[in-house]
């Protein structure tokens, strides 16, 4: 009897199926999920030989197994991608100050150094040539490592939500970063910077910021509730932002946002401190609550000078119509005070360097000065070695007591007994 032709088995449904294709081609597909409208997610792909088809079906497999298969639709480049994070997710949820920092990362480097690759495409040696194009081009380290930052936490999203499989920035070498030498003002320095400070207006301001080591948005957001000149505290729960208009006059005027004569404020003036540890009381020296009661009376000449026009808003350190003082001005400030004085070029923030440097000569215990500093506790250590300088009088102190620990007392020194 003739042998009977065996029949063709079918595949159970779900399985993969490669064959060839009437353009001579090799097709594979593999069922790799459900659609969001709940039929099969089939993928296909495409190659020369069996052989290559059968391996990719295979790689498409682990993927599907190991749950990194990106999700189906059109692919995202970097720039749609990017555009979508910062306005759509980054946005709505951090603060007005770090969406800033997201948004020029994202619309003055990344987009226009990274913006035209295929997201899924990017390489890690792709963010690395980029890295340092910028630093060619006159970048900072520091501006090319915030530029890492934010390109890692958006694909950090993209790799959560199922569009990207992996985190080329994860794996990219960050431009390297030396940390910076910061010398604190000394004594002298420092007085000859209140002595300057003493002649003009909201003098008060620059002691708080030497003597307690506020930071700049918690010194400008700070209010008179918040201060107790009876009980020598204040506390800070504020922190001042940087002011973002636009045009009220229906972009008319020809100029920027923010010199519109009829801008608007699109941002609120303060926030709340961003941490538990930033919300704190601090002890003011009686020098200092005998300062701010001065400049409360100061305040309350203007306020009379100024009559309707003043906007009793309550800050501590305000214009002279009691509007708060914006950020960018009080910088300026600063460094026209440190010229006035003829004192070396310095941060604002050193102001609070010097600060924390105070505190350590005096011998504060640990826990107090992270609670002055508004430290958290488990980078508390970190902080204080990046804050407190060793200065020449502690350098000195610790050389008499090695020596005295060697050679005893110097000679001409009373016997201890």
């Amino acid at each position: 009897m003739a042998e009977q032709p065996k029949k063709r088995t079918r595949q159970p449904n779900g399985a993969s199926t490669t064959y060839q294709g009437s353009d001579g081609k090799w097709h594979g597909r593999v069922t790799v999920g459900v659609k969001d409208d709940g039929t099969p997610d089939r993928r296909h792909v495409e190659r020369k030989t069996h052989p290559e088809v059968v391996t990719a079906v295979r790689a498409l497999e682990k993927q599907r197994d190991a749950g990194t298969v990106r999700k189906p639709g059109k692919p995202w480049t970097v720039k749609a991608w990017l555009n979508h994070w910062v306005e759509n997710i980054a946005k709505p949820y951090v603060s007005e100050n770090s969406y800033d920092g997201y948004e020029v990362a994202v619309r003055v480097h990344l987009i226009p150094g990274l913006g035209a690759h295929r997201l899924e495409r990017l390489e890690p040696e792709h963010l690395e040539r980029f890295y340092r194009k910028m630093q060619d081009r006159g970048s900072k380290p520091a501006t090319a490592h915030q530029a890492h930052r934010t390109i890692r936490t958006a694909l950090g999203e993209a790799v959560r939500r199922g569009h990207l499989t992996k985190n080329p920035a994860e794996v990219a070498k960050a431009p390297r970063l030396e940390d910076e030498e910061i010398e604190p003002y000394t004594v002298d320095e420092v007085q000859r910077i209140l002595l300057t400070a003493a002649k003009s207006r909201n003098s008060t301001r620059w002691v708080v910021a030497l003597a307690l080591g506020l930071r700049q948005g918690e010194a400008l957001g700070l209010q008179w509730t918040d201060v107790d000149l009876e009980a020598g505290y204040i506390r800070t729960r504020s922190n001042r932002l940087r002011p973002k208009y636009e045009h009220g006059c229906g972009d008319k005027c020809g100029r920027k946002p923010g010199y519109c004569p009829d801008r608007k404020q699109t941002r609120r003036e303060t926030k709340g401190t961003k941490s538990r540890a930033g919300r704190r009381t601090i002890g003011v020296p009686d020098e200092l609550i005998e300062l701010l009661r001065r400049h409360k009376e100061e305040q309350d000449r203007e306020r009379k000078e100024a009559g309707d026009t003043w906007q009793d808003k309550g800050y501590v350190f305000a214009k002279p119509t009691g509007e708060p003082i914006v950020p960018n001005t009080d910088y300026h400030h600063w460094k026209a005070l440190l010229v006035a004085a003829k004192v070396r070029e310095g941060r604002l923030h050193d102001a609070r360097h010097t600060a924390g440097t105070v505190l350590l000569l005096l011998g504060i215990p640990d826990r107090i000065v992270d609670s002055i500093m508004g430290w958290e506790p488990g980078g508390s250590a970190r902080m204080r070695a990046r804050y407190m300088h060793v200065t020449d009088p502690m350098l000195r102190k610790v050389a008499g007591q090695v020596g005295a620990a060697l050679w005893g007392p110097p000679e001409g020194a009373e016997d201890p007994k």
